[in-house]
Formats: C-alpha cells, sequence, structure tokens
C-alpha cells in the first residue's frame, strides 16, 4: 500500500512538474508591441516597444517613436537595467545592415525636460536617416561603444518601425 502510494504521489509531482515547465517556457517567446498613446483625443501617437538580448545575455529595452505628434522623424530610445550600467552622453550608436554602416547621433541631451527623467541607464537616439534609408526589412545589428557588443535587431521589427515612419 505504501509503494503504491509513493509512486501515485511521484508520479502527480512529475506531472506537476512537466505542466510548469511547458507554461513557463513558452513566455520566453518575445514579440513586438506597437502601442497606440492618446494624450490628446484628436491625436494619437504610435510606438514601438520590445526587449532584447545582447550576445552577452544583457536584456535592453528597445523603444522607437515620434519626436513629435505631427513629425515623421523617429527617436529610438534604448534602456538597460537602471544601476546596473550607466551610459555617457554623447556616445554614437553603431547600426550594421551588411556591409552598410550607420553611426546615429546621440540626442538625449537635447531636451532639457526628457534629460531629466531619463535616467543614467537611458540614451536616445535619431533614427530618421537610417530608417529613410531602408528600402527593406532587413535584419540590424546595434553597437554602443563599452555597453552592447552586439545587440541583433530583427527584420519584423525593423518592420515596425519603418510602418512608424509612414
Amino acid at each position: 500500500m505504501r509503494e503504491g502510494f509513493r509512486n501515485s504521489f511521484r508520479l502527480i509531482i512529475s506531472c506537476l512538474l512537466i505542466c510548469c515547465c511547458c507554461f513557463f517556457t513558452g513566455a520566453t517567446r518575445s514579440y513586438a508591441d506597437s502601442k497606440v498613446t492618446l494624450n490628446d483625443p484628436t491625436k494619437e501617437i504610435k510606438r514601438s516597444l520590445e526587449s532584447l538580448k545582447d550576445l552577452d545575455y544583457q536584456t535592453w529595452q528597445i523603444i522607437v517613436y515620434p519626436s513629435s505628434k505631427e513629425s515623421k522623424n523617429l527617436i529610438l530610445r534604448i534602456v538597460g537595467y537602471p544601476g546596473s550600467l550607466r551610459i555617457d552622453h554623447p556616445t554614437s550608436l553603431i547600426v550594421n545592415s551588411g556591409r552598410k554602416t550607420w553611426a546615429l547621433k546621440d540626442i538625449t541631451k537635447n531636451s532639457k525636460i526628457k534629460f531629466e527623467t531619463l535616467n543614467d541607464s537611458a540614451a536616445e537616439f535619431d533614427l530618421t536617416n537610417l530608417i529613410t534609408e531602408l528600402n527593406k526589412n532587413r535584419p540590424l545589428r546595434i553597437s554602443l561603444a563599452g555597453l552592447i557588443n552586439d545587440l541583433p535587431i530583427p527584420p519584423y521589427l525593423v518592420s515596425e518601425w519603418r510602418s512608424l515612419a509612414e
């Protein structure tokens, strides 16, 4: 009787562990998250928000949004884990796509209000020139001196960024 109870208990625990593993491993997939923010009921601002890991397994939050409600200029904000790093400004963001390379200008300090609200682990870059030069949704590689060695940007995210510029 005791042996039967132990076998049943082991079977139930094994099934629960398998179910938990299946549930939590499915949550590691990441999808682009396009948001619409309604500050003014007559005008909406769309943005792209995604968390990605670089090749050193450090997680970065990537946010792309228009510089103003009427503008087609895009801003790329990169945010690292607060307290674990410090981004010195100004610094250029290097973006590669095949043989093409862009050096995006650091615009974090351009707006005093924005700069005061951003912490040391965030930086903003002008993404407009890169997006206008891209004619396909190509994968990109981002590097930031001393912080990001190689952060892959998948084509579906580039497609989303290009749609924000339209």
